[in-house]
């Protein structure tokens, strides 16, 4: 219990030091103009409140990801809760922060066109495919897990495939429609439900003197899977997720002023943070070791979450708590889809003020997406779970030239991204679904790889450094 109320008294302490020293190495610009006014098109470009943009950032980015991942997490013991809290400050949230930042300081775009700008031309293709196919794997994630809750708790009056099919039906709406039509009014109330609920949780955790265990290094994994970088890939969206990258441009196009930045991207990273350690504690203290094996094996991460939100909450509040986390996979699935929609037509350049020319770039997506609620879900999660920790690379490449090009303190980025970046190696190399290789020799190769990466994003940044001194030398001749 010790380590459970230290690790978020850690988190939250973190948010109002760490985050104020990534706040003030970006340097924040309160008199610069957002793109929600500069752009306003009532579409995707509409200034909103910090408030309810935080909320709405908060469900984009927090879908079954600080839920079913620290439960599948909680498999390896109180590790976990290093992960969560180290990766949330250091990484996690710094990642969102620059990318929502950095976005907003480039008209709303998109990573791929960031990675475009920051990293090279050809990093703008390759990021607009890999973000693709990541935001199609989360938008088939994020429909087959509430459907399979909301099944259970109804008891199976309505079938699977109906309820996948009504979630759909809002999946295309919310892709369509202007994003203050149903995001901006439904997802402030909605994310009151998902605090709600977790709050729920952590006070009975509390309250009821639940046995969490204490912090140890010790690997407690049932089948002996590696802390490193296994770990890393089941608990993504609880400490660093690129998908997160994906979403934050659809609130830079409706922050109000600069300054907001730390409470709508740092901030809700650092409460996502929370949630994903109220529901790790929870799983370790109520099915540890192998009933919780046992508990995953048999009915998923899906049903552990029923039985601690029943067993610590009771009918109704356990109720409420499991719409709370049936909220969560939902509220960022239609956001998935939104951003994938947005990137495309970017990427083609389709102004998307008419709704037909939403509705065909939108419709194909959601057709190859039904495909995918084929696949079984721990095969996707681990696609997802790989493409996530790619991404989350890239956006702190993006983040770390940013800074690097101003000759600011780019390490704070260029630190997580390398990290990332050997952990999305090794796990390619070892992985069954990568090349299958020993873990030793994953490591070696994921090593080597990682050094290459370090030594071409040098001379990156040598060579941005030169063309932007260029520039000023530019404007100065003409100035003269």
């Amino acid at each position: 219990m010790i380590t459970f109320l230290v690790c978020i008294a850690v988190l939250i302490i973190g948010y109002f030091t760490y985050g104020k020293f990534i706040e003030r190495i970006f340097g924040v610009k309160k008199t610069r103009e957002t793109p929600a006014y500069s752009h306003h098109d009532g579409v995707d470009y509409v200034p909103m409140g910090t408030n309810r943009n935080s909320l709405i950032q908060l469900l984009n980015i927090a879908g079954v990801g600080p839920i079913f991942g620290p439960i599948m997490g909680a498999l390896y013991g109180p590790v976990a809760f290093i992960w969560i809290v180290a990766g949330s400050i250091f990484a996690g949230a710094v990642h969102d922060y620059l990318t929502g930042m950095i976005s907003i300081r480039n008209n709303g775009a998109h990573l791929p066109q960031l990675a475009g700008k920051f990293l090279g031309g050809t990093m703008k293709h390759i990021v607009n495919l890999i973000a693709v196919v990541l935001l199609l794997l989360v938008g088939t994630v994020f429909v087959t897990a509430p459907a399979g809750l909301l099944f259970d708790l109804m008891n199976g009056w309505m079938t699977i495939s109906v309820i996948t099919g009504v979630i759909f039906l809002y999946y295309l709406f919310a892709t369509l429609l202007p994003v203050d039509k149903i995001i901006g009014k439904v997802y402030p109330i909605l994310g009151a439900l998902l605090v709600i609920s977790a709050i729920g949780i952590g006070a009975m955790l509390i309250a009821t003197g639940a046995p969490i265990p204490e912090l140890t290094l010790q690997n407690m994994h049932p089948g002996g899977e590696a802390i490193f970088p296994i770990l890393m890939i089941t608990i993504a969206c609880g400490a660093i997720s690129g998908f997160h990258a994906t979403q934050s441009p659809i609130i830079s196009r409706t922050v109000q002023k600069e300054q907001n930045g730390r409470k709508v991207f740092y901030g809700m990273m650092i409460v996502e943070g929370i949630i994903a350690m109220i529901w790790a504690a929870a799983a370790m203290s109520l099915f540890y070791g192998t009933d919780l094996s046992a508990l995953i094996d048999n009915g998923g991460a899906g049903l552990v979450v029923s039985e601690v939100a029943f067993t610590l909450l009771g009918a109704i509040g356990g109720t409420l708590a499991v719409l709370g986390v049936i909220v969560l996979p939902i509220t960022s699935g239609d956001t998935a889809f939104r951003s994938a929609r947005m990137i495309i037509a970017d990427y083609i350049k389709i102004p998307q003020l008419k709704i037909m020319s939403r509705l065909w770039i939108a419709l194909p997506l959601f057709v190859v997406s039904y495909i995918l609620t084929s696949m079984d879900f721990t095969l996707l999660w681990r696609y997802f779970g790989v493409t996530n920790a790619a991404i989350s690379a890239i956006a702190l490449y993006v983040g770390a030239m940013y800074l690097a090009v101003q000759l600011k303190f780019h390490w704070v980025a260029t630190v997580p991204a390398l990290f990332m970046t050997m952990v999305a190696f090794t796990f390619i190399f070892n992985a069954s679904i990568g090349f299958g290789l020993p873990m030793t020799m994953s490591y070696v190769l994921a090593g080597i790889a990682t050094g290459i990466v370090l030594a071409l994003f040098a001379y990156k940044i040598k060579l941005n450094r030169r063309i932007e001194n260029f520039k000023m030398d530019e404007e100065v001749s003409k100035a003269a």
